[in-house]
């Protein structure tokens, strides 16, 4: 399931002093927790790293981690960055139990927004991304959602987002009242909706 290798080395010097000097020489500090383990600190080369996050889906993907000659399959769950220079600071993993659900967040997809707008509407989307539970097995790299099929006027929430089989929103098992406003197709400024120029015609 992954193509998103890295390689990893444990580390064992920590401190913030030791964390500075991995900086300096391009490495990236990072550590590896979950599945009932120990915590372990790595280290990984920045420059594969910050290679690699350009892609959307090394923030949704299974990863592999190769540690001194063991796989470890894994999800980033926090990524820091240097607040000016195009560095990232620090990697959490954690890691992956085929058997265990994984909680994490999944990017929304909007397409057919340029369908949508021809007549002048304009897409509000509230949520880039959806948080859920599954199985790792069942992790989709993303949700889609078909602005084109709104109505304008009209707003999706999460009820209406379909989900992959064994996907959960973690927000609406909490409860009706967390349904999430998705994305709202608004008519142009002046305009009156659909339903609107129903009400009016009656």
């Amino acid at each position: 399931m992954s193509q998103y290798v890295l390689d990893a080395e444990v580390r064992v010097e920590l401190g913030t002093g030791a964390s500075r000097r991995l900086r300096r020489a391009d490495k990236v500090p990072a550590i590896l927790y979950g599945a009932g383990k120990e915590v372990v600190s790595l280290t990984l080369d920045h420059n594969k790293v910050i290679h690699m996050q350009e892609d959307e889906g090394f923030y949704t993907h299974i990863l592999t981690l190769n540690i001194g000659g063991e796989s470890v399959e894994a999800i980033v769950k926090d990524i820091q960055r240097h607040p000016y220079k195009p560095k990232i600071t620090h990697l959490d993993f954690q890691r992956v139990d085929a058997s265990q659900k994984i909680h994490t967040k999944v990017p929304v997809h909007f397409i057919n927004e340029d369908a949508a707008t021809k007549g002048g509407n304009t897409v509000a989307h509230h949520v880039t991304e959806i948080e859920i539970t599954c199985l790792p097995a069942q992790l989709p790299e993303f949700v889609e959602v078909d602005v084109a099929a709104i109505a304008v006027g009209a707003t999706v929430h999460l009820s209406d987002v379909a989900l992959p089989a064994g996907v959960v929103s973690v927000e609406l098992a909490k409860g009706a009242d967390h349904d999430q406003a998705v994305v709202t197709l608004n008519a142009p400024k002046g305009a009156a909706s659909e339903e609107e120029a129903e009400e009016a015609a009656e």
